[in-house]
């Protein structure tokens, strides 16, 4: 899975701690506008995976190679932040080191230009998750890094922010590099699924990994049918209520 022309590389990546393997010998490739999403059980390294990826964490052995001056935009799982700062969006942006986006630009490319001004303990789960967005895009990223992006989101929200993250890819022209739980999204955008339990136990495109072995094995065929309920999405989407629409067309239609 290596590639010398790859963004970002991982070689025999490994990571214990004591007695446990937390990783062990994970490899991958990531080439400039594909979308790469990590899945795997509660406790698999998914985040630590993604974490050593940016260097934010060394691994016990293997190498991670990283293209020259590449710009990270990275989403963390969870915003942390003294919850009694009085501090406010655009402040919370600014607190940016690397701005190549102004951040009028990028909360307008988030959707959230009248939260401003806002504090950000006022936010709900899907404006906070914007804001993290919206502070990534500020370097105008060549890789944009997201961990479980859509935590806290409702579903209808869910569907917006994956469109958006889709969007951005296409506009900026950057990899993607997702920890995800939504097999929607998945299956309906995502070039690449990393199938993780500390080790890679599959990967390549969605509709192949759904049905490996090794994957039946760690999800169960359910899982696996939810992956295969968005089989179809090659003539169609669904929008944000569920209804399924023709991409020639733009018509709404319904299944049986």
């Amino acid at each position: 899975m290596s590639d010398s022309s790859a963004l970002l590389s991982l070689h025999d990546v490994s990571l214990v701690h004591g007695q446990q393997t937390l990783l062990d010998r994970v490899n991958l490739s990531l080439s400039a506008r594909q979308i790469m999403t990590i899945i795997g059980p509660n406790g698999a390294g998914k985040s630590t995976l993604l974490h050593i990826a940016l260097g934010l964490q060394k691994p016990s052995s293997g190498t991670v190679s990283r293209q020259p001056k590449l710009r990270v935009g990275y989403m963390p799982q969870k915003l942390r932040i003294n919850p009694l700062m009085p501090v406010t969006v655009s402040r919370f942006l600014r607190m940016s080191s690397q701005r190549r986006m102004s951040i009028k630009h990028a909360l307008a490319r988030v959707g959230i230009s009248h939260l401003a001004d806002r504090p950000l303990k006022g936010l709900s789960g899907g404006e906070t998750q914007r804001a993290l967005l919206a502070r990534a895009l500020l370097c105008k990223p060549q890789l944009l890094a997201l961990d479980e992006p859509a935590q806290g989101v409702d579903i209808t929200g869910q569907t917006e922010l994956y469109e958006l993250i889709s969007a951005l890819r296409d506009e900026l022209g950057c990899a993607v590099l997702m920890v995800s739980h939504d097999l929607h999204w998945v299956m309906a955008q995502t070039d690449t699924v990393i199938c993780l339990n500390q080790h890679v136990c599959c990967h390549g495109h969605p509709s192949a990994v759904s049905n490996d072995p090794a994957y039946l094995e760690l999800f169960g065929r359910r899982h696996a049918e939810a992956l295969a309920l968005y089989q179809h999405d090659h003539d169609h989407r669904h929008n944000m209520h569920g209804e399924a629409v023709d991409l020639d067309t733009g018509c709404h239609h319904h299944h049986d």
